[in-house]
């Protein structure tokens, strides 16, 4: 098993826990093909955002984001492959593939962001060949408001800005190395 050093949650608030679950991705499993990178040139990668359910979350949320980001990326800064945010509070599911540009599977209201290949969606996961394994982290955060950000922000705007609304986090963590 690796050892990883990077915790994405470090220099967040510390906030109370909720459920997230999936299914197409497991929990400390393996990264599907699905959700790998196609963009990326990753066998059999479709850049499939994953079905998640949440629960549990703060009574006083009033909405979401959904994030992917895969801390060991060799960038300084880690890699974002998904940020949506102001997803309404009554939604508490999305389906698989709602972050393909143009799919209409996001909740009127939901704003995506560019993910850092640079592109408004969801883009899987693609370690460098001999890198060793990522993690991606799948994070559900709950609101005290919505964000009421232009999709022009870059990831890291987007979490500095959650980080002063975030009132709960959820997460399902999977790993991928290329060879």
């Amino acid at each position: 098993m690796a050892e990883f050093l990077n915790d994405p949650f470090a220099n967040l608030a510390d906030v109370p826990t909720f459920t997230v679950t999936s299914e197409t991705i497991e929990d400390g499993g393996i990264v599907p093909e699905a959700q790998r990178s196609a963009a990326f040139g990753v066998p059999g990668g479709e850049d499939e955002s994953p079905q998640l359910s949440w629960s549990g979350f703060p009574e006083e949320t009033k909405a979401f984001a959904v994030t992917c980001y895969d801390p060991e990326a060799p960038t300084g800064s880690g890699f974002w492959h998904w940020v949506v945010a102001d997803i309404p509070a009554d939604v508490t599911s999305l389906p698989l593939g709602a972050g393909t540009p143009g799919s209409d599977l996001l909740p009127a209201g939901a704003v995506t962001f560019r993910n850092d290949g640079g592109a408004f969606g969801y883009i899987g996961a693609a370690p460098p060949a001999g890198h060793g394994p990522h993690r991606y982290f799948f994070i559900v955060h709950a609101l005290s408001e919505p964000l009421g950000l232009d999709d022009q922000g870059s990831p890291a705007f987007v979490g500095f800005n959650m980080f002063f609304k975030s009132i709960g986090r959820a997460w399902i963590t999977a790993t991928f190395e290329a060879e």
